[in-house]
């Protein structure tokens, strides 16, 4: 235990930085031939978040044996786990990372192979088969001593983490919100909070000491404030040009995922706003060239196609300023109150955009799209995620008809590139910007 405790310290203090600064330091000397693309120059921000990112992901590889491990789902309040000191693991970022490198065909293949169906989620394929072949593009994966799953995103999460419980043979907490038509009652806040004072109870058991209230209340600030300070990042995009790219959102999205409520997190994205401020004060947009449309990305990005899509679209002028997916953890900060750190992460928790009636998903597009100033929308109607793509079409038609704002709806799979036709998509995309013309 002291000495596994050594190499995670060590891993995250001395020889994760070290790896890190190497492989900056190997990027800045990497002669590659000029590429011409029609986005600006990258962030200065980006090497800070590979940096940071890296040195998280080969902490983890050590982290089993030393400190408690929880898997939790991206819906879940971690706040809860930071002061019982444990190294958290989210699947589904994992797994994003599986869908970006096109690591996800043979990972599904080889739990498709093992009698799980290919229409089961393509995050949950990608994970599983990660654990069937010992592929990872994290290295490896720490051992859980806790599963924490909440159903707030959608109910297979809850499948998915009773197999990976058989599996590992640890605990699994279940967080169940109901979901919300309008505005929670007090009944379902209630029911929500006292599931969390039980979770926190198993969480004391696993990592072996009490959670410090105090400690609590200094978690869900830190949480509040990064997702405040992610929120303001996301804001700079209502200038014109927006000085990023809705791509640029999806990857500097890793550090409220997986990193929230931590000071690492937010020192990280007080450097990003700093950078997007001044470019918006020197007028350098997300893209090369004029910014003629700016489009709304509703859904979860295709992680294999992300600079396929956008490339398109931004040969034509056209930038994705804004995102439905990474807006979902700027809504926390609102909502988020130190004070009352649980029945807030009750209220916060339970009102998440996919846990809330097609109403409140039409006034969120609606406001986006005006604080925005968008004129075209992209809504991905996702093979995998269902809870997220139902209703699209009438969103779609509620788009055009309210604000007038033109709409295409692109089927796809978020993570398995066997469900994408490269060229029907195409097409649909050109005829899309046709429309504007």
């Amino acid at each position: 235990m002291i000495l596994r405790r050594a190499q995670y310290e060590l891993a995250s203090r001395a020889v994760g930085p070290f790896l890190a600064a190497l492989d900056d330091w190997q990027r800045r000397h990497r002669k590659r031939p000029p590429r011409e693309s029609p986005f600006a120059p990258p962030l200065e921000s980006l090497r800070a978040l590979k940096d940071l990112m890296t040195v998280h992901y080969f902490s983890g590889r050590y982290a089993d044996g030393a400190v408690p491990v929880a898997w939790v789902t991206s819906g879940f309040p971690v706040e809860l786990l930071r002061p019982l000191g444990f190294h958290t693991v989210y699947p589904e970022n994992h797994a994003a990372m599986c869908g970006v490198q096109r690591l996800v065909p043979a990972l599904s293949d080889a739990v498709e192979a093992a009698g799980y169906s290919r229409d089961l989620c393509s995050y949950v394929r990608s994970d599983l088969g990660s654990l069937e072949t010992g592929r990872s593009p994290a290295g490896r994966l720490p051992r859980p001593d806790l599963l924490a799953c909440c159903t707030n995103i959608c109910q297979t999460v809850l499948y998915w983490y009773r197999d990976l419980a058989h599996r590992f043979g640890v605990p699994l907490v279940l967080v169940d919100t109901p979901f919300v038509y309008g505005e929670a009652t007090a009944h379902q806040l209630q029911y929500v909070a006292d599931q969390l004072e039980e979770a926190v109870a198993v969480a004391e058991r696993v990592a072996n000491r009490r959670l410090d209230r105090g400690e609590l209340s200094e978690a869900a600030r830190l949480a509040r404030d990064g997702s405040r300070l992610w929120g303001e990042c996301l804001d700079t995009a209502r200038s014109r040009p927006a000085p990023w790219t809705g791509v640029d959102g999806f990857f500097h999205l890793g550090p409220i995922v997986a990193m929230r409520g931590t000071e690492a997190c937010n020192a990280y994205y007080r450097l990003l706003l700093d950078e997007l401020k001044d470019r918006v004060a020197r007028g350098i947009g997300g893209l090369k060239g004029e910014e003629r449309h700016r489009l709304l990305w509703d859904n979860l990005p295709v992680w294999y196609a992300t600079r396929e899509i956008t490339t398109l679209l931004a040969s034509g002028g056209f930038n994705f300023v804004c995102t439905t997916y990474t807006n979902a953890w700027a809504e926390a900060s609102r909502l988020i109150d130190p004070a009352d750190p649980i029945r807030s992460a009750a209220r916060c928790y339970t009102q998440v955009l996919l846990n809330q009636d097609l109403p409140s998903k039409l006034r969120l597009l609606e406001r986006m799209a005006r604080d925005f100033a968008v004129d075209g929308a992209v809504l991905h109607s996702d093979r995998s995620c269902k809870p997220y793509s139902v209703g699209q079409v009438d969103l779609k038609d509620r788009l055009a008809s309210d604000l007038g704002v033109k709409a295409l709806l692109l089927e796809a799979d978020h993570n398995d590139p066997r469900a994408w036709a490269s060229e029907v998509s195409t097409n649909r995309l050109t005829a899309f910007m046709e429309s504007f013309a």
